[in-house]
């Protein structure tokens, strides 16, 4: 009858040790099922063309990046200088695809006035209002980036705001080894 009160005992040492494993998780690190696999298709609104579209299609034959990033988000305001930097300095076609910016507005005016008073680096910028593109994406949350090769596989995906230390180890690298793949 006594090791009956050794369970919650137990129980909180197992709760414990999941925890102090968690604590030591990077939260950039969250697996994508997509890496390796054909990026999903999607077939959006252009930003400043509302009656064109944007499509998945459109990107075939290049190494290229999708950034998912919101007006309302603080930390893509706080990656945007680098990833501005980045898609500048190394020419790298570039979708933002514009993820869930509600407001009162019909048609972007908020991410239209993000991008007048940031910059728009983007080769397009994709507007996805209602989140769906994002969900076929795996988005977890914004912002995030994704690496797809010329042939429209995902080669990477990154969580959270691009810093320069993860552009220069790692989307650098990673794109000039795509691009030297392809040509050869």
């Amino acid at each position: 009858m006594k090791k009956v009160y050794l369970i919650p005992l137990i129980f909180f040492i197992l709760l414990a040790i999941l925890l102090k494993i968690g604590l030591h998780l990077n939260p950039r690190d969250i697996p994508s099922p997509f890496i390796g696999k054909p990026a999903p298709a999607f077939d959006l609104p252009r930003l400043y063309q509302k009656d064109q579209r944007i499509t998945s299609a459109d990107m075939k034959g290049k190494v290229w990046v999708l950034n998912v990033f919101a007006s309302w988000c603080v930390s893509c305001r706080a990656e945007h200088v680098v990833l501005s930097r980045f898609i500048r300095t190394h020419k790298v076609p570039t979708i933002g695809l514009n993820y869930k910016d509600y407001g009162t507005e019909e048609y972007g005016e908020d991410v239209l006035s993000w991008l007048s008073q940031l910059g728009n680096p983007y080769t397009f910028v994709a507007v996805d209002k209602e989140g769906r593109t994002g969900i076929d994406w795996g988005v977890y949350g914004v912002p995030e980036s994704f690496v797809v090769d010329k042939k429209g596989i995902i080669r990477y995906k990154f969580t959270g705001p691009v810093t320069q230390q993860s552009v220069e180890d790692i989307l650098v690298p990673l794109i000039l080894k795509l691009r030297e793949e392809s040509a050869s």
